[in-house]
C-alpha cells in the first residue's frame, strides 16, 4: 500500500538550531519560543473549532471530497498495478529488473516532489496538482503498452514524476484550505480512501491480469483521472489557488535558489538510479556506478532535507526521517508479497494480492485513532507504538514461507503493520503541517515526500542486491499465474528482504523518541 502522503522553517522553528539551515531548512532560524508558540496556536485552533468543524461540514465538503477523490485513484493504481506486476514482468522477461518497476516511481518521484514544493509555495497548489494528474496517468499509458520491461520502468518512471508532483500539492492543499482542527480529520479520510480500493483493487486486477491481460489493468486506470478533476477544480480555485500568504515578490535570489534544488533534486534522481542499477549487477565493476551514485546522492540529499535529518536532530528533523524510515521499510516489504506468495506458495495473482486486502481497512483504523481528540501531546508515543507494529509484521512476513504456516495468517501480519503505519504516517503528517510556516509549507511537505520516496529507493536498492544475490531473479511465473513448482522457490531471498526492511523499521521505533523539540519535550 502506497502512502502518498511528503524546506523549512519547520526546522529552525523545531530544533532551535541557531544557523540558518540548508535546503528544506532555508527559512530564518528562531528560538525554540517559536515552536511553543506555534503549537499552542494550532492547539487554540483546535479547541475553539474541532467540536464546530469537521472535513465534511458544509465550507470543506466539496474540496474535501475532490482531493479524497484523488486519493482514492492513487490508492486504487497502487493496489491494482502490485497485483498485476509480477506477471507484467514476467511477460517481459523481466523479473530480474522486478525491483526498478518500483524503484523507477520512486527515484523520480523525488524531482516531482521538489518541483512541486516550489511551485506551490509561488503560486499555489492548483498547477503541479493538474500537471501531476496528467502526468501520472501518462505513464500508465506508456507502461501499459510497453513492448520491453525497460520501457515499462520508463512509464513507472514519467507516473513516478506525477505523483511526485500529485501528492505534494495535496498537503499544501490541507493546509491552505482547512483550519488546524480539522487537518488531522482530512489526513484520516485519505487513509480511509484506502479501505475499498485495499478490498476490491485486488480482486478487480487479478481478474482483469487473467481473463484480459495485465495491460488493461494499467490502461483502464487513467480513466478514472476524470471525476476527480470535475469534482475538486471549483473548490480548489476558492479556498487554495495564488500564491500564500507571507509569499511576497520572488526575487533573482530566491528564483536561483529554486533553480538550484531542481538541480539538486535531479542529482538525488540520477544517484539513486545509479545506486539502485549497481545493486543488480553483482560484478566488481558494478562499484563504479555505485560510487558514483553515493557521490551525487550524499552531497544532494543534505542540501535538501533539513539540517540535523540524517542524524535525527529533535523536531522537524526528526519528523522527516521517520517518515522515511516507516515507509521505506513497510513499502519495500509489502511490495515483495504478491511474488513471494506466487513464487513460493503457488497461489494465484488474485489470490496473493487479496492477501494485503485488510491493510486499507487496517491503515485507516490507525489514521482514525490519530485524529481523535486530545492526540496531539501524544503524538510521540502513537508514532513509536505504530513503529513497534511495523516491526512485528516484518518480522512475521517470511514465516508464511514455511508450507505448514497458512497464507492467512501473512494478511493479519500485514493488517498489524498497516494499522501502525496508519498512526505512524498520519501522526507524522499532523506534525510537519504544524511546524510549517504558511509560506513554506509546500518545501517542508517536499521534504518529508522526499525522504519517504528516498528511503523506498534505497530501500529497493539495498533489497534487490541481497534478492539478486540469493537467486531470487530466477523465479518465474507460470502461464496460469502460478509458481512453476517447487523448482520456482527461492526462499532465503525474500527472507533476506524482510530481514533488512525489519531492522529499519526497528530503528524507526528507537528514532521516534525524538519528535518533539527539546523545549516542548521538558514542558
Amino acid at each position: 500500500m502506497g502512502a502518498f502522503d511528503e524546506g523549512d522553517t519547520g526546522g529552525a522553528r523545531t530544533a532551535g538550531a541557531g544557523p540558518k539551515p540548508r535546503g528544506a531548512g532555508d527559512g530564518a532560524a528562531g528560538p525554540e519560543a517559536k515552536a511553543r508558540a506555534a503549537v499552542e496556536a494550532q492547539a487554540a485552533d483546535g479547541a475553539g473549532g474541532a467540536r464546530k468543524e469537521t472535513a465534511l461540514s458544509r465550507p470543506h465538503r466539496a474540496l474535501t471530497l475532490g482531493i479524497v477523490s484523488v486519493v482514492l485513484l492513487i490508492a486504487f493504481e497502487a493496489t491494482a498495478v502490485g497485483t498485476a506486476m509480477p506477471v507484467a514482468a514476467d511477460e517481459l522477461n523481466g523479473i530480474g529488473l522486478y525491483p526498478y518497476a518500483f524503484s523507477a516511481f520512486f527515484t523520480t518521484s523525488v524531482v516531482g516532489m521538489v518541483a512541486s514544493g516550489q511551485w506551490c509555495d509561488r503560486r499555489g497548489p492548483l498547477p503541479p496538482l493538474m500537471t501531476g494528474i496528467g502526468a501520472f496517468a501518462g505513464g500508465l499509458v506508456l507502461s501499459g503498452t510497453a513492448v520491453s520491461m525497460w520501457i515499462f520502468v520508463l512509464g513507472r518512471a514519467v507516473q513516478g514524476i506525477g505523483g511526485g508532483l500529485v501528492i505534494v500539492s495535496l498537503y499544501v492543499t490541507v493546509s491552505r484550505a482547512f483550519p488546524a482542527s480539522v487537518r488531522p480529520k482530512v489526513l484520516a479520510a485519505f487513509a480511509a480512501s484506502w479501505v475499498v480500493p485495499s478490498v476490491v483493487g485486488p480482486l478487480i486486477s487479478g481478474t482483469v491480469t487473467q481473463q484480459l491481460g495485465w495491460r488493461w489493468v494499467f490502461l483502464g486506470i487513467p480513466v478514472l483521472v476524470v471525476l476527480p478533476l470535475v469534482v475538486m477544480l471549483p473548490p480548489l480555485r476558492r479556498k487554495a489557488s495564488g500564491p500564500p500568504p507571507g509569499a511576497g515578490e520572488r526575487s533573482a535570489e530566491s528564483a536561483e535558489e529554486d533553480r538550484r534544488r531542481i538541480r539538486l533534486a535531479i542529482a538525488v534522481a540520477v544517484g539513486a538510479g545509479l545506486l539502485q542499477y549497481a545493486s543488480q549487477d553483482l560484478r566488481l565493476v558494478a562499484l563504479v556506478p555505485a560510487a558514483a551514485g553515493l557521490a551525487l546522492l550524499v552531497p544532494s540529499v543534505r542540501a535538501l532535507l533539513p539540517r540535523g535529518t540524517l542524524r535525527a536532530a529533535r523536531g522537524l528533523p526528526t519528523v522527516v526521517l521517520l517518515r522515511g524510515m516507516a515507509a521505506g521499510s513497510y513499502i519495500v516489504a509489502e511490495s515483495f508479497v504478491p511474488l513471494m506468495l506466487v513464487t513460493q506458495r503457488g497461489l494465484s495473482v488474485t489470490m496473493a494480492g487479496l492477501t494485503l486486502a485488510a491493510g486499507g481497512a487496517s491503515w485507516a483504523l490507525g489514521s482514525f485513532v490519530q485524529s481523535r481528540p486530545g492526540m496531539d501531546d501524544r503524538r510521540q508515543s502513537l508514532a513509536r507504538f505504530g513503529m513497534v507494529f511495523v516491526t512485528f509484521s516484518l518480522v512475521y512476513a517470511p514465516v508464511v514461507l514455511v508450507p505448514s504456516v497458512p497464507v492467512w495468517t501473512l494478511a493479519a501480519g500485514m493488517a498489524v503493520g498497516c494499522f501502525g503505519m496508519g498512526l505512524v504516517i498520519s501522526s507524522l503528517s499532523v506534525l510537519l503541517l504544524q511546524l510549517s510556516a504558511p509560506e513554506e509549507t509546500g518545501r517542508n511537505s517536499a521534504a518529508l515526500q522526499l525522504c519517504d520516496g528516498l528511503s523506498n529507493v534505497l530501500l529497493l536498492a539495498a533489497t534487490g542486491a541481497v534478492f539478486t544475490s540469493l537467486g531470487g531473479g530466477s523465479v518465474t511465473v507460470g502461464a496460469g499465474h502460478t509458481a512453476q513448482g517447487a523448482d520456482g522457490g527461492q526462499p532465503s531471498a525474500f527472507v533476506a528482504v524482510y530481514a533488512v526492511s525489519a531492522v529499519v523499521a526497528f530503528g524507526g521505533v528507537l528514532v521516534a523518541g525524538r519528535l518533539r523539540p527539546k523545549e516542548l519535550s521538558a514542558a
